[in-house]
């Protein structure tokens, strides 16, 4: 759609969802209190939408702003089916910064519920231009309150979040306990919602049970991963190059079999194929190699019996943690030399044993973790 202050803002295809289901809801609702609108009834529930977009615009743009405050990068603003987000790149975060950026979205909404609520109290307005901003302002008003609820994805969840952290000095733990705490809101709202109208004998209106159903779909998705990115990330010290990686030695592309057999006679170390400059190039498959004759070994180039590496497979044996896993997902294949200083093969990394140490999970029998 354009820039703010900088910051890209994108209007996801899903957000006309949410916009066609308020023109459906609330156009004949208009319709009915405002006959003499006609079909402008449809056009007036499409503002609303509008409205609620820009509602959400405005608390994102909050976040955006206050993070831009404390040089944090953001990469864009998306407004979606489910309102809205904001999404960061790499930045260090403290306790207390994180709260401030999560509350100035709610506090922006707080001050745009205040404003529109000034100006109705003025009778400036009359009119369709009163019901929409009557709208405006309690839209703003129940986002601000709904997002102050503490749990995650909530804004509110970051108090939960850096109170955890702030007491235990663990980020992670912080985040799983404000992911539990999130839960525990998507029940308390199916409850209130759902479960009490039952237990009085009464049946939900529709569109209620519907809202009520998305929200807590999203919600509780939304908590969930925060749980799981929580314990992935406590897990992160154990993701270190050298330490994962199998034995492996490199030697030239002009080597022969004969000389992966004097090398590894047992399969092992691991054989990796350099080439002239020495950077990694391919490696030698164990199952070749021991396909070809004896008299026939000496004769046979390595790479007769190796596969390709993707290009830029290695990495230095010194790599670790976020560092590690952000440059590997950059990278092709499942397989990656590991080099020390001196840029000599020191060991071979596989992509599974990077995802068995975050996830704490072996390999299934189909090699999916």
């Amino acid at each position: 759609m354009g820039r703010i202050a900088g910051i890209p803002v994108y209007l996801a295809y899903s957000w006309f969802v949410i916009a066609g289901f308020t023109v459906i809801v609330y156009g004949p609702a208009l319709l009915l209190r405002m006959p003499g609108l006609g079909f402008g009834a449809y056009l007036v529930a499409f503002a609303y939408a509008l409205l609620l977009a820009l509602s959400v615009l405005v608390h994102e743009l909050a976040h955006a702003l206050s993070a831009k405050a404390f040089n944090w990068p953001t990469e864009k603003i998306v407004l979606n089916l489910w309102g809205g987000h904001t999404q960061f790149e790499s930045f260090t975060a403290s306790p207390g910064r994180s709260v401030l950026v999560a509350l100035a979205g709610p506090a922006a909404n707080f001050v745009l519920a205040g404003l529109t609520w000034a100006l109705l109290s003025s009778n400036a307005v009359s009119g369709v231009v009163e019901i929409l901003t009557n709208i405006l302002m309690w839209a703003n008003l129940l986002i601000g309150i709904f997002n102050v609820l503490p749990g995650l994805p909530l804004d509110g969840g970051r108090l939960v979040e850096s109170a955890v952290w702030k007491a235990t000095g663990s980020q992670e733990k912080g985040t799983v306990a404000a992911g539990w705490a999130g839960r525990v809101i998507v029940a308390g709202l199916v409850i209130w919602f759902i479960g009490l109208p039952l237990l009085s004998g009464t049946l939900p209106e529709v569109s209620i049970l519907l809202i009520t159903v998305l929200v807590c779909g999203f919600l509780w998705m939304g908590a969930s991963g925060a749980i799981q990115n929580g314990r992935f990330r406590s897990r992160l010290h154990l993701v270190s190059a050298i330490a994962l990686a199998e034995p492996a030695v490199g030697i030239p592309n002009s080597a022969t079999v004969e000389d992966v057999l004097r090398i590894a006679p047992a399969g092992t170390p691991v054989v990796v194929i350099c080439g002239p400059d020495g950077k990694p190039q391919g490696l030698v498959d164990r199952a070749a190699t021991a396909a070809v004759p004896r008299g026939a070994a000496a004769a046979t180039p390595v790479t007769a019996v190796a596969h390709a590496l993707a290009a830029g497979a290695y990495v230095p044996e010194w790599s670790k943690g976020q560092e590690l896993i952000q440059y590997l997902s950059r990278l092709d294949g499942g397989e990656y030399a590991v080099v020390d200083h001196n840029g000599t093969v020191t060991g071979l990394l596989r992509q599974q044993a990077v995802v068995t140490a975050i996830t704490g999970k072996e390999p299934r029998r189909n090699g999916r973790p």
